[in-house]
């Protein structure tokens, strides 16, 4: 109850120092002629803002004052909160297009790879005078083993002796950045070395504290322990442990882990396995992304075992769940090709790409719980046309740390045949996505995805999704030293002619309503979501983590009628709710937030009220780069 109290006292202080933020207003534009009365309200406005803005800033004056106090007090507050400003926040990030910034070295040798590699804490990439400064950071370090450089040239698109390609430069640091190690990266010429025809490269990277775990104790004889390293021996080798224990089912523990090592040209392997109540899922997966525009050949081999209980029927209120056996494996293959299109500007290659990809799924069924699971080898093949561009900005989904905002456009068509025990079908789909972003006018994202299998003999079209998507969020705002963004989600997502038991849709947490749990039989067969989020960044830093506020409102409307289509018809369930998001950029959880969340009908509690934690972003980027080829996914 004290930590409570103690994050409810810090909850209205931020807000009550982010108030100024209700009262700005646009500042006119040069062409615009004011009336006098215009004025007089800007006039009234701008004092209000004025004055409050005085506040804000009294209020966090008195709070560094009481910092600097020498009583206990005083300097357990110097503990928990730091005010020093960061010159990487003061020197800014204007949103910059990656592409050409690079250009005069296209083509030239590379003499040398210098590589600079930075521990987690402490250290800054814009700083080169920023050195660990208190314990925790030194102990921190102490714990942490660097990311070596032979992984740091593992990611690189370029070689000593090669010629520098077009691009290779600004996309292997994009690259560096979106490793789960890394938190930010460098890679730059050396002006004061290049020549007319070789340069020397630099890189400075900075890592994430990659060790993690977890010790959750929910009562005597029941909790769970997790255990998390992303950067094993500062080699990028990923494994991933959870267990719990004292579970209130017939099998009173369950286990979920997994180990991923790299390889070089962007290959990774991975094994995994999941042990649980009516649930057990092992596999092995090797595969290659098309990482890079420039990648030409992509593909994956997966094996993977099931064996888990299916509710095929939804129970009746108060009576317990029937589970129906069923077991499966699948070997899955896919390989695809990129295909550069012509271009016109020389020294510099046309971002436009189109793709072929073949897949073959095969899925064999010892045990089946319905005759409509059959076993069955799938083929399906895709052709697509893909650009994609990169900006850099801030204050997006993380907290100050560099950012690669994808834009761009996919276009895609799939043809797929599948060879089952009852007969064959045909597989149609199709998937169209865009995205565009401006600093002054924010981030718009649109997509839209179809699919169905159709039985040639009959016309009967099966198993059948409609699904859409938009996100937007704002510019970034300033005020003083807060910042705040304003993000609007929908997600849509219709089930045409499912099969019976397929009431597979939920409006739980991510996938609805943030920290909704309902019943197990809230399920249905359309869904759509919309979900609003204010968030602001604050100046104050708290035993590392950054500090923001957030306010949000969402609501959720679910199909549970299998007659009807649309979910229009139904009563929306409606979440409210705000809290403190904390961020740690070198951490491997780099989030932590906690939120209040009131929900008028539908949660299991019956006061409709929730308090919660969570260290799962609820927003993330759609890249414009193509997978495997696949079926809609109805989930």
């Amino acid at each position: 109850m004290l930590f409570m109290k103690y994050v409810v006292l810090v909850w209205a202080l931020l807000w009550l120092g982010a108030s100024p933020i209700l009262a700005q207003t646009p500042a006119p534009s040069p062409n615009r002629i004011i009336e006098p009365t215009d004025t007089v309200r800007r006039t009234a406005v701008r004092t209000d803002s004025l004055r409050r803005r005085f506040d804000q800033e009294r209020l966090l004056n008195g709070i560094k004052a009481y910092t600097k106090r020498k009583t206990i007090a005083g300097k357990a507050a110097a503990a928990l909160f730091n005010f020093t400003p960061r010159r990487e926040d003061q020197a800014g990030l204007d949103a910059a297009l990656l592409d050409r910034q690079y250009d005069r070295h296209n083509y030239k040798i590379v003499r040398n790879i210098n590589i600079r590699t930075l521990t987690a804490f402490g250290y800054s990439i814009s700083d080169t005078t920023r050195v660990p400064r208190n314990v925790l950071e030194k102990a921190g370090n102490a714990f942490h083993m660097k990311t070596s450089k032979a992984r740091v040239r593992q990611v690189l698109l370029f070689r000593a002796g090669q010629e520098l390609e077009p691009q290779a430069l600004t996309e292997s640091e994009r690259l560096l950045r979106q490793t789960d190690e890394l938190v930010d990266a460098r890679v730059f010429v050396n002006e004061r070395t290049s020549t007319t025809d070789s340069v020397d490269i630099e890189i400075i990277t900075k890592d994430v504290f990659s060790l993690s775990g977890s010790i959750e104790v929910r009562d005597v004889g029941a909790g769970v322990i997790g255990l998390r390293d992303q950067n094993f021996l500062g080699q990028g080798h990923r494994f991933r442990n959870r267990y719990e224990y004292g579970r209130n089912q017939p099998q009173t523990w369950s286990y979920r882990g997994s180990y991923r090592v790299p390889f070089r040209n962007f290959i990774y392997g991975e094994a995994r396995y999941e042990n649980e109540f009516q649930r057990r899922i092992g596999g092995i997966t090797v595969s290659r992304d098309f990482y890079s525009i420039n990648t030409k050949y992509a593909g994956a081999l997966s094996l993977n075992s099931y064996d888990y209980g299916l509710v095929l029927k939804l129970p009746a209120p108060g009576e317990l769940p029937i589970y129906s056996p069923i077991k499966y494996s699948t070997q899955d293959l896919w390989v695809g090709r990129s295909l550069p299109l012509r271009s016109y500007d020389l020294g510099y290659e046309n971002p436009g790409r189109m793709i072929v990809s073949g897949r073959l799924l095969r899925t064999n069924y010892t045990t089946r719980p319905d005759p409509n699971y059959f076993n069955s080898s799938a083929f399906l093949g895709t052709i697509g046309y893909s650009v994609r561009r990169y900006y850099k900005d801030k204050y997006l989904f993380g907290f100050g740390r560099t950012e690669d905002i994808p834009t761009g456009t996919l276009l895609s068509a799939t043809l797929g045949y599948e060879l089952n025990d009852q007969g064959s079908r045909n597989y149609y789909g199709a998937r169209i996505s865009t995205a565009s972003y401006n600093p002054r006018k924010g981030y718009l994202y649109l997509s839209g995805e179809f699919g169905s299998y159709v039985r040639p003999a009959t016309n009967d079209w099966q198993q059948g999704l409609i699904s859409t998507e938009v996100l937007y969020f704002t510019r970034l705002y300033h005020t003083g030293n807060y910042q705040w963004r304003h993000f609007l989600w929908s997600r849509n997502a219709i089930g045409l002619h499912r099969r019976p038991g397929e009431l597979l849709l939920s409006i739980d947490g991510e996938r609805g309503l943030r920290g909704f749990r309902g019943p197990y039989d809230l399920r249905g067969t359309s869904r759509l979501v919309l979900n609003y989020e204010t968030t602001v960044y604050t100046p104050v830093s708290f035993l590392g983590f950054r500090l923001a506020g957030v306010l949000f409102a969402d609501a959720a409307w679910l199909n549970t009628k299998t007659k009807r289509t649309l979910p229009i018809h139904e009563k929306p369930y409606l979440g409210f709710g705000a809290g403190l998001r904390l961020r740690n950029e070198y951490m491997p959880i780099r989030t932590f937030q906690i939120l209040l969340g009131y929900y008028p009908r539908g949660l299991t509690d019956a006061s409709g009220y929730r308090i919660y934690e969570s260290s799962r972003p609820y927003y993330d980027f759609s890249d414009f780069s193509f997978g495997q080829p696949g079926i809609a996914q109805y989930e």
